[in-house]
């Protein structure tokens, strides 16, 4: 009657988590140096990936750099994400996110309430988790761990 899913060593598991977080940032700093660049902002901000008190607006260099750089950090870290752990990726992007917010709170001192920011974390994080599944899904069909169903 129980479902018969092989769990990871915690070990592992922490390795998985360390190596998917330092992707994640080291892609985030590469996405926000590009759109630094491309955006020709006047001053680079070390803790642009944790702002979130800039106001929105369209017409805001530092506020596209901000968004940009966080969506296409989700996008192309659930790629890579498929590499490092090649399954479960939406547990990881989750984990991994909240780990973003903790982070952006310590850095900046302060709770992000601001509900563009939210809604940037929330379409990103979908992405990651809709296109991570997808792709591991593609790339590793064969060696996916299915619960076994028969004893349900």
């Amino acid at each position: 009657m129980a479902l018969k899913i092989q769990v990871a060593e915690t070990k592992v598991v922490l390795q998985n988590l360390f190596l998917c977080t330092v992707v994640f940032y080291t892609v985030y700093y590469l996405a926000y140096t590009i759109s630094f660049l491309a955006l020709r902002l006047d001053s680079f901000d070390e803790f642009g990936p944790f702002d979130f008190k800039t106001a929105p607006s369209w017409a805001s260099k530092k506020y596209l750099v901000n968004v940009i750089s966080l969506e296409a950090t989700f996008v192309i870290s659930s790629a890579l994400f498929v590499l490092v752990v090649e399954e479960w990726i939406w547990d990881y992007a989750c984990t991994v996110t909240m780990i973003h917010i903790a982070a952006t709170s310590l850095v900046m001192k302060q709770i992000p309430i601001s509900t563009h920011w939210w809604t940037a974390i929330g379409f990103g994080l979908i992405a990651m988790i809709v296109g991570g599944q997808m792709l591991a899904y593609l790339l590793y069909k064969d060696n996916f761990i299915y619960p076994d169903l028969e004893h349900f």
